[in-house]
C-alpha cells in the first residue's frame, strides 16, 4: 500500500499539544477496495431514498449491520491509516479508536443555515484545541465520490477534491477547513466514513479516559443539535439551526469565545430574573 503524502509541514513526530498536519492517501490494496466497492453498492441499496433527499445523512457505524461493520473495520483499523497517524506523533503516544462516535456520511453540500451548514462553511470540527495534550485525528474515508467537491484545509494549506478509495486525515480540533462545491442530484454521491482516533501518552490511563470523556461529550452534543436543526422547517430548528452556526463562528475565533458567550448568557438571565423578583 502507498500513501500518496501532500502535507505541506516537516517530516518530524507531533508532540500532543501540536497540530497534526493534513495527510493524504489512498487504499491500494484489492481487498481493501473490494470492501469500499461492497460498502458503497449497499449504502445505495440501503439509504436509496436518503440519497434522493436534499438534507447530508450521518449514521452511526455502531448502528449498522455487523457485517457491514466488519467491512468499516478492514478499512479504519489497517495499517496504512495507522502508520500514517503514529508517524507523526512520539513513540509514547498511543493510539485509541473512537469507534463509538464513527459515522457513516451521506453528503450534499447542504447550505440552508441549518445545523449541517456549518460543515460547509469555515470550521474545526472540535473544539477543545485549548487543551495542553492529547490529540484527536479524524479519517475522511471516501467510500464514492467524484473531483466535484474540494475540501480545503486552511492550516496545513492543503486542498484536495477526493474520490473513491482516497482518504484524508486532519486534526480534529485544530484544522479550519471547509468544502467547496455546488450540489448537483445527478453528480456521483459522496459517500464517506468519519473515523476518529484519540493519541494520549502511554501509560496514563486516566488521562486517556478524561480525554475519552470530553471528547465524547462534546461529540454527542454537538451532533445532536445539528442533527435536530438540519433542514430547518420549524422555529425551534430554525433557532437551533442559527445557534450552530452561531457557535462555529464564535469558536473560529477561539474555543473559549463561546464558552464566554455562554457564561455571559447564564448571568444575565440569572440578573434578570432577580429583577423581576424584586419588582
Amino acid at each position: 500500500m502507498q500513501l500518496a503524502k501532500v502535507d505541506t509541514q516537516p517530516h518530524r513526530p507531533a508532540t500532543a499539544s501540536r497540530r497534526f498536519p493534513v495527510w493524504i492517501g489512498r487504499f491500494d490494496d484489492a481487498a481493501d477496495r473490494a470492501a469500499i466497492d461492497e460498502l458503497a453498492a449497499w449504502v445505495e441499496r440501503r439509504y436509496r431514498e436518503d440519497l434522493r433527499q436534499r438534507p447530508s445523512k450521518h449514521v452511526y457505524v455502531r448502528t449498522l449491520p455487523a457485517e457491514i461493520v466488519e467491512k468499516v473495520d478492514r478499512l479504519r483499523d489497517s495499517a496504512v491509516i495507522r502508520d500514517a497517524i503514529s508517524r507523526h506523533f512520539d513513540a509514547d503516544r498511543v493510539i485509541t479508536p473512537m469507534k463509538h462516535t464513527d459515522e457513516l456520511y451521506m453528503s450534499h453540500y447542504n447550505k440552508d443555515y441549518g445545523g449541517d451548514h456549518g460543515l460547509y462553511g469555515k470550521h474545526y470540527d472540535g473544539n477543545l484545541r485549548f487543551l495542553p495534550v492529547g490529540s484527536v485525528v479524524r479519517a475522511l474515508i471516501y467510500v464514492q465520490s467524484d473531483a466535484t467537491y474540494k475540501v480545503v484545509f486552511e492550516d496545513s494549506k492543503v486542498e484536495k477534491a477526493f474520490t473513491a478509495y482516497e482518504f484524508g486525515l486532519l486534526d480534529f480540533h485544530r484544522e479550519l477547513h471547509w468544502v467547496e462545491g455546488e450540489y448537483n442530484p445527478h453528480d456521483r454521491q459522496r459517500i464517506l466514513l468519519k473515523c476518529n482516533f484519540l493519541i494520549a501518552p502511554r501509560n496514563a490511563s486516566g488521562l486517556t479516559r478524561t480525554l475519552l470523556g470530553a471528547n465524547t461529550a462534546v461529540f454527542y452534543v454537538v451532533k445532536a443539535a445539528m442533527e435536530y436543526s438540519k433542514s430547518p422547517s420549524n422555529p425551534p430548528q430554525f433557532a437551533v439551526g442559527l445557534l450552530c452556526n452561531f457557535f462555529r463562528v464564535l469558536n473560529n475565533v477561539h474555543p473559549f469565545v463561546p464558552l464566554a458567550f455562554v457564561v455571559l448568557a447564564i448571568v444575565a438571565a440569572g440578573w434578570g430574573i432577580h429583577l423581576l423578583a424584586r419588582w
